[in-house]
């Protein structure tokens, strides 16, 4: 029986949003888009995301819809935002983390090193990862970054 899976992602300028909804695509998964409550839009939002990842705050965000104990797997997507997770992730991750059965990491980045974001984001989670995939906001622009995502989606299947 195939696992079910649901692809949960944080995407401020569309970029982590368009490789979550084509692993969702190749996947057959369900998705959930995690919403601010305040817009993040232009130099002060950019300014504000960036140190709410840098100090690893949970800010406020939208109630989600879909319950993810009712998944196998959950893939968390996020923007690496000052060398961490993007805020609004670690909200959800905070509110729900209890109900992760096994976890997978989708991080978009403008090319910065990840550094120890990923145990971080473990850590986070309470739990290790199956499977981790990484792309450049320019590999996600241009298309590339699928031709590399099958290891990633193979692990998960």
């Amino acid at each position: 029986m195939a696992k079910k899976i649901l692809v949960v992602f944080y995407s401020r300028t569309g970029t982590t949003r368009k490789a979550a909804n084509y692993i969702a695509g190749e996947l057959g998964s369900d998705t959930e888009e995690i919403l601010d409550v305040k817009s993040r839009m232009g130099l002060f939002g950019w300014l504000r995301s960036g140190m709410e990842g840098v100090r690893e705050m949970t800010p406020p965000i939208q109630e989600t819809k879909k319950d993810p104990s009712a998944y196998d797997v959950v893939v968390l997507g996020t923007p690496w935002w000052g060398g961490k997770m993007s805020s609004p992730l670690r909200s959800y991750i905070a509110k729900n983390k209890d109900k992760f059965r096994q976890v997978a990491f989708l991080i978009t980045s403008g090319g910065e090193d990840l550094g120890n974001g990923i145990p971080n984001m473990e850590a986070a989670c309470g739990k290790k990862h199956a499977a981790v995939f990484t792309a450049t906001m320019d590999e996600v622009k241009g298309g590339s970054y699928t031709n590399k995502i099958r290891d990633f989606l193979s692990k998960l299947k």
